[in-house]
Formats: C-alpha cells, structure tokens, sequence
C-alpha cells in the first residue's frame, strides 16, 4: 500500500527531524497543563506521514496467468522459453520486466535480475531451493521494482555462500542471501527459509516491504533489512541473527528514510544485536512483535555492544499491536523521542525498559515493565493516558539533565503526570526527577524503596513537586524526599509509622469514618502520602491499618475499603495553604476616592516600570508553530494578587492555545491572565505559563511586557 508522502524536512541530519515532528503534535494536540502530545491513536499516523511512501501498491499483487513465463530449475541449470531470460551454467538472467514462475532447484546457482525496464519483476517461487557457494541465491542488480511471492503450499529455501568471492576488492555487494538493489516486496501465503551463511538474510538496498508468507531467516549480520525503510504488513516473521540486528532500515542521509514501521503480521525476533533498529524512526500500529535482544535480560552486554529491544535514532512510536521484550540493553531506546500511543508493551530489560534523550510521552495503550534497572526515562516524561505499570531495581520513574549536578534542580527536566493510571515500584525511588514534578490527573500509586531512607523514596524531586489534580498514593521507608511546593491547588498529607510495616499490610486513610484511600501494600514501608480532590487543606485524617479492601486496584490502590476490623494508627491534618483564586482586596461598599496618579497626557506614555521581570523563551519551533514559555518573576517586596501580562507579537505569531493561563488575542496584542491556582506571585517568586502558537517567515521575541499595567524588564 502506498502511504502519503511528507514535505522533505530541511535538515543535515535525520536525527533532527524530531523537530518537525514534534511540531506536527504539539500544533494537533489536546492540551491540558501539559507539553503537547496528539489525541490518543494520532501519534503514529504523524509520524507515517512524516515519512516517505513506499513503494508497495495494491495492482502490483495481481497479474494475469497468460503472461507467466515459466523457468525450470534442474540442479546445476535451467531452461526457459522466455526471450528475457538467459541461462549460463547455474546462473539465471533476467533481463525484461513480466511475471516468472520458478520450480526446481539449483545446486550452486543464482537467480540474477538485471534490467532497465520500468515495470515490476514477479518472480513466483514455486517449491525453489536454490544455494551458491560463492555469492547470493537471488541477486537483483537492477529492476524498477521487484516481488517474490511464495505459491500457495509450497516451502522455498534459499542459502548463500559463507565466504563471497568478488570480482575486485573494491565490490562488497551482495551481501544477502536475497539481495536487490531495487525496491522489495515479499508476498503470498507460501514459506520461504533463507540462510545468510556470510552477512545478512534478506537486504534490499531500497526500500522492503513483507506483504505476506511465513518466512524464517538465520543469518549470521542482519537477519532482515531494508536500507530505506522496511515494513512488515503481514505474514509471520521468524528471524534468528548471531552477530547483528534483527530487523533494520539503516539510511542515514535522508530524514524521511531509515525508518520501520509494523503495521501486521506476527514478527519474532532473537537477535545478538538490537532486535529492530531504526536509523530515524521505528513505528508500529499493530501485529504482534515479540524480541529477545543480546540474549535476555540475565545475559551481561560485552562491553561497546547493542542489544536494545526497539532502537531509534530519532523516533518511537507505537499506535497499536503487541510488543514484547527481553533484551539485555534497553528495552526501548531513542536518541530523541519515545511516543507510546497505543498497544500492549511487556518489557523485560537488565537496564532501562524505556529511554527517550529528549522526551517520553505516553499517551494510550499498555506498559508493563517486569523487570528493569530503571523504568520509564527521559529529560522530559510525561504521562497523559494509558496504563503503566513499573518494577525496577532503581528508579521506576526517572527525568535527568546531563551536564547538571544530580543534586541540583535541572531546569530543564521534569515529570508531568496529567491522566491515565500508574503504578511503580522503585528499588531506589519510584519517581525520581532531578527537576520538577507535576501531577494533575489520573491515578499514581508510588512504591519506594523498602530498605533504603535517606534521600530515596516513593516521590523524590529535586524541584517543587506540585499537585493540581489527579490521586496520588505513595508510600516508602520515606514517601516523598522532594518540596512540596505549598501553592499546589490541591492538598496533600503525609503520615509517619511508628515502626516499619510489613508487605500486605492495608492502610485506610479516613475523614470522619469515610474512607477516602484504601490500599494493600506489596513491600514494606513506613510512611504514606496522599493527595486527592478529598484532600481538605486544614482538616484532620484518620490512618488505620487492617480492615479490608474491594475492588479493581490501581497498583495497590482500591478503589473502597472497609473499616471493620481495623485499627487506628494515628492521624494527620492535610498541609497547604488556603490557595488565592483573585485578589484578596475587597471592592469598595461605595464608589472609592478618583486614582491619586494623574493619567499619562501623552497618549502612549508607560505607567513606569514595575518590579517585575518577564522571561519569554521559545522551547522548540517548527515549520509554521513554535512553543513558548513565559516566567514572571516578582522582584517587588510585596505580593503580587492576581495578574494580567500583556505583549505584542511583531511578525503576526497567533497563539492556539495556553495552559496555566488563560488568554486573549487580538491582531498583534495578547493579553494573559492568570489561573485559579497561581495568581498570587509571592515577593521574590515567580509564576510561569506556556503556550503554542503559529508563525511565518520570522518568530522574533517580543521585547516589551507589562504586568498589570506597569513595564516589566525583559530578562
């Protein structure tokens, strides 16, 4: 089938195409709070898009029986009665476009494709076993388009030389017991086994697709390969290498290429390499992909090695299908970006399960991580949908900065947790960011570490950790190592045991005999925290142990329990402050005295400078959007109640939407104004906002904020 094809992305290197994509949903996406990411199922039809199409077309699958020039294979030669085809000792030329249908076998030969027709060659495999000892079994030098399709009911073996002789040393292809030159496709409902005694099973040099058939490669470099893309639509797929990758698209010098996408079929891949590597993007919207990479999670990874599950240089992204992996390296690796938008992930890993350089985003599907080092990765994570569930030796959850101190508050990193369900469990901290943590919606149960206190636990931040929605449950020898940030809208508590408590342990936590947290823990712990819409800022909580629990549980969290039986441990009184929603001036009963500051007499003329300073930064950018950030730091003495920043835009930026703020436009002139949550900046605090909007041609800054009226510095 063939996929619409992107604009060419302008870039020196693939890997930068990251940008134009990550533009193409932050400008598509449903925003709450949070950076931007598609409606659940949109990421990886994006993502296909912003890649080039292949070459695969329905009429390419059909051809009429009268035309079938049929080529017998008798051992160490071959007869045909085409004109297009020519026979020297054990190799087969041919040189026209058409369908041929092959039978027999050849001992020591080679079907060799060699014409500058445009049309598709067909080459139907009939029952063929064909094995050279010099070079390739099927060679493609050059055709516009190539397929081999395996008859119905018929097994087909093709096997190659362990050691290729070239004609000069300068020659260094095929390397591949099927090899083309040309584009690819591999259909029918037939088997073929291919034997890659030297390199690799299966390469093509353009692009490959796998239509159909039930194919088993053994190859001893890569098992199947397609340098500019290859796609697994159907079929089953059963590829076996001892030194390279399993499947692969290696083009480096094209962004819209390298790329693999599964989108059907059964795939099964044990590879000693990366199980599927990308050069750009791996994407999958469906089948079943099942990978054990370098042996496994119990085998030790040779030093400079790669043995990932899925690797990428730029993007993952899955929308659909069933992915499991073992794999002695990551699971899920990306220099750039990791999108799990869809499917069901089991993941089995001895080091990190899923790492994305820049971002992960999970926005829908499944993720179930048995085993790992650490978890989920990324310098920016954020949750907004779906189902995680994390075991891991370290953290469950983790957000890094390189180049900062690991005590230290990298600004640039942080977890953001805005809908679905999660539940993990650290061997270190649950959820560790050495920047900021936000949780705004969904559910979270947090399990830290049950031998491990000081600076280790169920939450654990560097920066401000700040509720605004959602439930969150944790718990630990510790269940938060990191700041609660006092301004959080919504509540929160923390209660200490006197002792430890033991695995299976149930803790109730109740407001006036209604239990409003009901939990059975899976380790050991001595302390809980608890933030939810029924948290009351100021009220007193009960903690009992015992009773009992109902109901489907998110991690250990259920959803109701029962106090019958149980015991009370102690209480707790929610912290925070009373959160200012406007300013906490009254309005006058009558009309007040006229404003004591003479308005300006020259039309234009600035109130005078505030103590204010404005940081406006554009967080990424792509063709026709960008992303901005805007920080309002109050450098008065005195609180700032409730505000409104406005700016002009000079090159006619239109913004689409805003989170943390509310906004207005109008032509050139926008105007911000605070949430319920944040309109109070505090002297010498600071308040922030984001947004996306739409540019051409030139995205300059503005260079003048006011702030409730009054000029601000510009930072």
């Amino acid at each position: 089938m063939r996929r619409t094809r992107k604009l060419a992305i302008p870039v020196v290197a693939a890997a930068i195409s990251v940008t134009a994509w990550m533009g193409a949903v932050t400008g598509a996406a449903a925003r709450t709070d949070d950076v931007g990411v598609l409606a659940a199922g949109d990421a990886a039809a994006a993502a296909i898009a912003a890649n080039a199409a292949d070459h695969d077309e329905p009429a390419d699958h059909s051809w009429n029986s009268a035309d079938v020039a049929a080529i017998t294979l008798n051992g160490s030669s071959a007869a045909s009665a085409s004109p297009d085809v020519s026979v020297s000792g054990g190799v087969v030329t041919i040189t026209g476009a058409g369908t041929y249908q092959l039978t027999g076998s050849l001992t020591n030969g080679q079907i060799v494709v060699d014409t500058t027709e445009a049309g598709i060659v067909r080459l139907l495999l009939n029952g063929v076993t064909i094995a050279n000892s010099t070079s390739s079994a099927i060679n493609v030098v050059d055709a516009g388009e190539v397929m081999v399709v395996l008859n119905a009911g018929t097994t087909n073996r093709l096997s190659d030389a362990s050691q290729y002789v070239y004609p000069d040393p300068s020659t260094d292809e095929p390397n591949a017991a099927l090899f083309s030159a040309a584009d690819l496709t591999i259909a029918g409902t037939g088997s073929l086994i291919v034997t890659g005694n030297a390199y690799d099973g299966i390469t093509s040099k353009d692009g490959l697709v796998i239509a159909a058939g039930t194919i088993t490669v053994n190859a001893v470099d890569e098992g199947v390969r397609g340098k500019d893309y290859l796609i697994v639509d159907g079929g089953t797929l059963n590829v076996t290498t001892t030194a390279g990758d399993g499947l692969k698209s290696d083009e480096d010098g094209d962004a819209t290429l390298g790329y693999v996408l599964v989108t059907g079929g059964t795939a099964t891949v044990t590879a000693a390499g990366d199980g599927v590597h990308g050069e750009t993007d791996v994407i999958t919207t469906g089948g079943t992909l099942s990978v054990r990479a370098g042996g496994g999670r119990t085998v030790p990874l040779p030093a400079d090695a790669s043995a990932k599950g899925l690797k990428a240089g730029v993007l993952i992204v899955t929308g659909g299908g069933q992915i499991t992996v073992d794999a002695s390296d990551d699971a899920v690796n990306s220099d750039l970006a990791v999108t799990i938008d869809g499917g069901t992930l089991n993941l089995a890993t001895a080091d990190d399960a899923v790492h994305g350089e820049t971002t992960v985003d999970v926005t829908a599907g499944t993720v179930n991580v048995t085993h790992a080092y650490e978890g989920l990765e990324a310098l920016k994570l954020t949750i907004s949908g779906g189902v995680v569930d994390v075991t891991s030796t370290d953290d469950g959850l983790n957000s890094a900065e390189e180049g900062i101190d690991e005590f230290a508050v990298a600004p640039n990193a942080f977890i953001r947790i805005t809908g679905g369900s999660v539940s993990t469990s650290g061997g270190t901290d649950a959820i560790d960011t050495n920047g900021t943590l936000t949780i705004s919606g969904g559910t979270v149960v947090a399990h830290g570490s049950d031998t491990r206190a000081a600076g280790e636990g169920g939450l654990d931040s560097n920066g401000p950790i700040t509720f605004t929605g959602g439930t969150t449950f944790s718990t630990g020898l510790t269940a938060v190592t990191g700041p609660i940030a006092n301004s959080s809208p919504q509540r929160w508590i923390t209660y200490r045991f006197a002792a430890r408590q033991a695995a299976g342990t149930i803790v109730q936590v109740a407001s006036g005999g209604t239990v409003i947290a009901a939990y059975r823990a899976t380790k050991a712990f001595q302390q809980i925290a608890l933030s939810s819409n029924q948290v009351i800022g100021g009220r007193g909580y009960d903690i009992y142990t015992g009773g009992s629990v109902s109901g489907i549980p998110v991690g250990s969290l259920y959803p109701s329990g029962s106090l019958t039986g149980a015991t009370r441990a102690g209480a707790a009184t929610a912290s925070g402050t009373t959160v200012t929603t406007a300013p906490t001036t009254a309005s006058p009963t009558s009309p007040g005295p006229a404003p004591t500051t003479a308005a300006p007499t020259t039309p234009g003329t600035t109130p005078g400078i505030a103590a204010c300073r404005v940081t406006y930064t554009i967080t990424s950018q792509w063709s026709g959007g960008f992303q901005g950030d805007v920080t309002i730091a109050n450098t008065g003495a005195s609180a700032v109640n409730g505000w409104t920043l406005r700016w002009s835009f000079a090159n006619g930026q239109q913004i689409t939407q805003a989170w943390n703020a509310s906004y207005a436009q109008s032509g050139t002139q926008v105007t911000a104004t605070n949430a319920g949550w944040n309109g109070t900046i505090a002297a010498n605090g600071s308040a922030a906002f984001g947004f996306t909007a739409s540019w051409n041609g030139t995205n300059a800054k503005p260079t003048a904020f006011t702030l409730n009226n009054a000029t601000c510095a510009v930072a």
